[in-house]
């Protein structure tokens, strides 16, 4: 893992680059901006300005023998993802990666009720964005097959972490449901993430899935509620469903009508994880404090 290349490369890729840099690795990391390379520059990670819906930018993509670490979203719309067979098509068959992780969603596998999900419930997508991740899944796993690249795909749950909380939502006044209709939901550390792309990368073969949760499980009100406590801030209002569906947008809605509850097992044992944040009240206290000290400056980044 002495090369690394970040596709997307936001909080979650820095988190990583951090420690592949600690490890002594070069790394690139592919952003669309200007202010984002920058960033990435001061940070000591090589920066390439790149478009994942532009081929002609992909030219110069320092692949060859590198971990790919793919965080890049599908772009909104439809039900495949184009921008991960653009990067496929970039890669020439003399520049091919040691080996490829994507960062995918838990939402593949969609409404599993109360049952506890794991790497062997089949997927079931029923909203367009998780249709998206489960294209981007095959065409990533297809291309590996064909060029015997190792790709491994990591279903990650709700990330939250350091510009990751909800406080614009709870700023605002939105309601949350009441706590007798919330569904199951399942958390993950940024920083937990981080060291488990970076475990997926050394320890895991071609075609391996691992959901990449706490294991703590909880509902979304819970979250809110335990955030807004955490930020000293007034806790949201709690609402019916029935008045949820006549004040809440369709985007909040769809992940109100999910339930899941995900199992870590797999990626505890075969990734040897220690998770640092293994409760949400552990990494909400290291949050509040890295807000209150300063030390966490990375830019908030939305993960789909």
């Amino acid at each position: 893992m002495n090369r690394v290349l970040i596709v997307g490369c936001g909080d979650i890729g820095m988190r990583v680059a951090q420690q592949a840099l600690a490890e002594g690795a070069a790394v690139t990391g592919v952003v669309r901006s200007e202010a984002k390379r920058d960033w990435l520059k001061a940070q000591g990670v090589t920066p390439l300005l790149a478009n994942l819906d532009d081929p002609s930018t992909l030219t110069a993509l320092p692949t060859a023998g590198a971990v790919v670490y793919y965080l890049a979203a599908p772009p909104g719309g439809g039900f495949s993802d184009p921008r991960a067979r653009i990067f496929c098509a970039a890669v020439a068959a003399g520049q091919l990666p040691a080996k490829l992780v994507y960062v995918s969603t838990s939402g593949v596998y969609g409404d599993c009720g109360d049952a506890l999900v794991t790497e062997q419930t089949p997927v079931n997508p029923q909203t367009s964005r998780a249709r998206r991740r489960v294209d981007a899944e095959q065409t990533l796993l297809a291309w590996g097959e064909d060029n015997k690249v190792p790709v491994v795909i990591l279903r990650v749950t709700g990330i939250y972490g350091p510009g990751r909380l909800p406080v614009a939502r709870l700023l605002a006044g939105h309601p949350v449901l009441r706590e007798e209709e919330s569904p199951c939901t399942n958390r993950i550390q940024a920083d937990d993430l981080a060291q488990v792309c970076f475990a997926a990368a050394a320890k895991a073969g071609h075609g391996e899935v691992f959901n990449v949760s706490d294991g703590e499980g909880g509902t979304m009100s819970q979250y809110f509620f335990a955030v807004a406590d955490a930020l000293e801030m007034p806790r949201p209002a709690a609402i019916t469903m029935a008045e949820a569906q006549q004040v809440m947008n369709p985007l909040m809605l769809s992940y109100l009508n999910e339930s899941r509850r995900m199992s870590n097992a797999k990626m505890l044992s075969q990734l040897g994880i220690t998770l640092r944040y293994p409760t949400l009240a552990a990494g909400l206290l290291a949050v509040v404090a890295g807000m209150r000290d300063g030390s966490e400056l990375l830019p908030p980044v939305r993960h789909d």
